[in-house]
């Protein structure tokens, strides 16, 4: 294995791991406790849970999910430890936007939040893993938009 293929095995997947399932995952509670109570207060600690929730819950998961040892992926406690930071990263930033104290502003200011870290992750893809930029960013759109669906679909019905 090259050095490059270690560092993106090793490091980059993780944090790639974290940061799309932190920013996927987080959004359909954040979201929909926006919607339902118009609070961005509570949205706000909604999101601040979640992604404390998810970050260990991903470092967990991937610390415990192979040692190492015969895959080549390097040190649990490592791999772990980035994708859980990348999962509570991923989460934070449009959790972040809720701390405005005004409903809409902050509804919009966490969806254009929402938007740029799509983009970055879409650019992080093609950078590192060679993955065609606009192919990139409709995974990782798909993925928001069926997200932001079920979100409001639930916010909606509370």
């Amino acid at each position: 294995m090259t050095d490059r293929e270690a560092f993106l095995l090793q490091r980059v997947q993780p944090a790639m791991v974290g940061l799309i399932d932190g920013s996927l995952s987080t959004l359909a509670p954040i979201f929909s406790v926006a919607v339902v109570t118009h609070k961005p207060h509570y949205a706000f600690i909604a999101g601040l849970a979640t992604a404390f929730g998810a970050g260990i819950s991903m470092a967990f998961s991937e610390g415990l999910s192979d040692t190492g040892e015969l895959t080549g992926r390097g040190n649990p406690l490592v791999r772990g430890g980035i994708t859980g930071a990348g999962t509570f990263l991923g989460g934070i930033l449009h959790t972040l936007p809720f701390l405005i104290p005004h409903y809409l502003v902050a509804l919009y200011v966490a969806i254009a939040v929402v938007a740029l870290e799509l983009l970055i992750l879409a650019w992080l893809r093609w950078k590192f893993f060679r993955v065609g930029f606009v192919r990139a960013l409709a995974s990782v759109t798909l993925g928001g938009i069926i997200i932001a669906a079920v979100s409001a679909a639930l916010g909606s019905a509370g």
